[in-house]
């Protein structure tokens, strides 16, 4: 499974990185407000910045929700580096606007996904990678990790090449969740991955072997 970053804070991108585990970034206009990047043309740089930073897939999204305004914003997006997956919305014009770039051999990531039927047409249009939002779904007392296990047969029944990307992730045991279920990706933020790390007996057990180390010196 691909380990994804959600953030926009290039400290927390650069560290998931060093880890050696990292494999692309998630982010989005309300993430890049969050660090208070602002302003078109300081997005576009923020973007450019974190393709430097990773080495992986960097979801880049579109704020237009006309098919129109996403196709000018994603085919200016994916100028930027060759990194950037034009990130679009689950409506219509969202789906129109994947087949255009699908076509085009464009990488894209179709975003607020809430359904397997959903799925279905991001998966059709040639998606990338389509993106349910399991967190989201657990906040309203729906089983998102159904959801996830619900794509992963359909996308297998029909072999669809269109990656699961378990988006808004929100701990470790999601983590572990959607790798039993088959996700290909997940995106986090950096606490799910690095919680990944901690176990008491990990702790105890080096400690000891330090203590027992200690004796001996």
């Amino acid at each position: 499974m691909k380990f994804f970053i959600d953030t926009a804070n290039l400290d927390q991108i650069k560290e998931a990185q060093a880890l050696g585990i990292l494999d692309g970034v998630t982010t989005n206009p309300s993430l890049m407000a969050k660090e208070g990047i602002t302003g078109a043309e300081n997005i576009l740089q923020h973007y450019r910045d974190i393709c430097e930073a990773v080495d992986g897939d960097v979801s880049a999204e579109v704020i237009a929700t006309d098919y129109e305004g996403m196709i000018k914003q994603g085919e200016e997006l994916a100028a930027l580096n060759p990194q950037i997956v034009v990130k679009l919305p689950m409506i219509a014009a969202g789906v129109k606007a994947c087949k255009y770039f699908s076509d085009k051999g464009i990488k894209t990531n179709v975003t607020l996904v809430f359904s397997a039927g959903q799925a279905l047409l991001a998966a059709k249009a040639g998606a990338t990678y389509v993106s349910p939002f399991l967190g989201r779904l657990d906040d309203i007392s729906t089983d998102g990790l159904n959801l996830i296990s619900e794509i992963r047969t359909i996308y297998d029944n029909y072999a669809f090449e269109t990656q699961i990307l378990a988006a808004s992730v929100r701990h470790t045991m999601h983590v572990i969740d959607c790798a039993k279920l088959g996700s290909d990706v997940m995106t986090g933020p950096l606490s799910s991955i690095t919680g990944l790390l901690r176990h008491p007996l990990t702790d105890s057990g080096l400690a000891q072997f330090l203590a027992d180390y200690a004796k001996g010196n």
